[in-house]
């Protein structure tokens, strides 16, 4: 029974998308590691909790298969933020979060700007003499 199980995941992994955007923290990516781990003999694993197994496939199956999507149709295509799904898209890839690390924090740029000595600072940065 386990040999059953084992495919029925296998191919929820197949069909699974994959999110090309979002590179180490893709839901399929992580889904197909969990499988893996679960299922490390392949067909041959005995499976502790049967009905939890079944239980599990059976709502990511629900998930893949956008049944609450289609069961809790939407109006618009946004949240609460007025922000559309490519432009969540684009917030949540890894190139803007990336130009997030690459900037400087408030704390570190505040924290340069006072540990410099006043002739390092330029002059349009020096505070107008009364």
């Amino acid at each position: 029974m386990s040999a059953t199980r084992y495919r029925r995941f296998l191919k929820l992994c197949e069909e699974w998308p994959k999110d090309e955007y979002k590179k180490g923290r893709d839901l399929g990516t992580f889904l197909r590691q969990r499988v893996a781990l679960a299922f490390r003999e392949g067909e041959n694993t005995q499976i502790s909790d049967p009905e939890k197994c079944d239980q599990m496939y059976e709502s990511l199956a629900r998930i893949n298969g956008n049944v609450y999507r289609q069961r809790f149709p939407r109006i618009r295509d946004t949240s609460f933020t007025g922000v559309t799904v490519e432009e969540c898209k684009l917030l949540l890839s890894g190139s803007v979060q990336q130009m997030d690390e690459e900037k400087k924090g408030l704390w570190k740029t505040l924290m340069e700007r006072f540990s410099k000595s006043p002739e390092d600072v330029p002059e349009k940065e020096k505070a107008p003499e009364k």
